[in-house]
């Protein structure tokens, strides 16, 4: 992007480029027409994918009405959102009362998920992935969703290739992606029996300065640690392109539905992010291990192809991150154990 900014100083200039609407966001929020509800709304990605829609809206001179779902066990969360002008509703999407208690809308981003504290909780995180979709979708039978997957769905691939590509059969390693592609099954069974438009999203690996590969790597660097480079290889892409994209797809939902890939455009190799880290640090990184041949790689390109490329380079978020943390900024303390072969996180 040729007006990303050299650094990023603070939350509130972070949060600004996360949510800047693209054209084609903006055409295609005109394309969906209706209020929107977001569930799951107060993890990594949605709050600035709710101010994403907001501002596309404002600019196309859009009224909508926007809903947020969650928890909220951070409350502090709830009120930044409230600010933005979206009402929140405070809940377990497990409860099925609370559930079908929620307004019926016409467009559903769908959120929610269990990753971290997957090993050791299985039967929770098969709840939140595999049993909560179908609850979704019965009750929203009449709306169209676009739902948040994952990459780890199809498994190790070389690392000499190219990524799995959307027609790619599903190769899930460990429980949490195996729960993963059952709410993907959940998701699709829903769309075709009752005819529920739909797109599926599979994400690997969005990042910002707070939070996300670079970040869990730029700190290793930063921290004189020994960093294992075993899972050699990794996709990244800005978040705030991952939000673009996602919105762009929102009015391509079919029945069954429509798979995406959201990754960006390289295979990057962990050593030479690390060493890029190291020279703007200072620091020289200290390796343990050896690259498989193989990682957990997506090929976004039918989304480049069809939305438009990611706008920001890796090179500009890895200057980006190494100043943020060399000047101490806040982070969101969520490291993505991206570097699990196992599929235990």
């Amino acid at each position: 992007m040729s007006d990303f900014p050299e650094t990023i100083d603070d939350v509130e200039q972070l949060d600004e480029l996360l949510s800047r609407p693209t054209p084609r966001v903006i055409q295609a929020l005109k394309q969906t027409e209706g209020d929107l509800i977001l569930l799951g709304i107060a993890g990594k990605m949605g709050p600035t994918l709710a101010r994403m829609i907001i501002r596309a809206d404002e600019a196309a001179g859009l009224q909508r009405h926007i809903l947020g779902v969650s928890r909220f066990s951070d409350e502090s969360s709830r009120q930044p959102l409230e600010d933005l002008g979206i009402e929140t509703i405070k809940g377990d999407l497990l409860d099925t009362d609370f559930i079908n208690s929620l307004p019926d809308v016409p467009n559903v981003i769908y959120m929610a998920g269990m990753k971290f504290g997957a090993t050791g909780n299985e039967s929770l995180t098969w709840a939140m992935n595999t049993y909560l979709p179908s609850l979704v979708c019965n009750k929203y039978r009449n709306s169209r969703i676009t739902a948040f997957s994952t990459g780890n769905i199809y498994g190790l691939v070389p690392a000499s290739g190219q990524g799995s590509v959307e027609t790619d059969k599903p190769d899930p390693v460990g429980e949490y992606a195996m729960s993963c592609l059952g709410r993907e099954r959940m998701f699709e069974h829903f769309s075709r029996t009752l005819n529920i438009p739909m797109t599926i999203v599979r994400l690997n690996y969005a990042t910002e300065c707070r939070y996300g590969v670079l970040v869990d790597l730029a700190l290793q660097v930063y921290q004189e640690q020994t960093i294992d480079i075993s899972m050699g290889y990794v996709n990244v892409i800005w978040q705030g392109d991952a939000n673009a994209m996602t919105l762009c797809a929102l009015p391509d939902g079919t029945s069954p539905p429509y798979y995406l890939n959201v990754a960006g455009p390289q295979i990057l190799k962990v050593r030479e992010i690390c060493e890029q880290f190291g020279t703007l640090f200072g620091k020289q990184p200290k390796f343990t291990g050896t690259e498989a041949e193989d990682a957990l790689l997506n090929n976004g390109q039918q989304g480049h192809q069809r939305y438009g490329a990611p706008l920001v380079e890796v090179e500009q978020i890895i200057h980006c991150i190494a100043d943020w943390i060399q000047n101490e900024r806040p982070l969101l303390g969520k490291p993505t154990h991206f570097e699990s072969r196992s599929g235990k996180f």
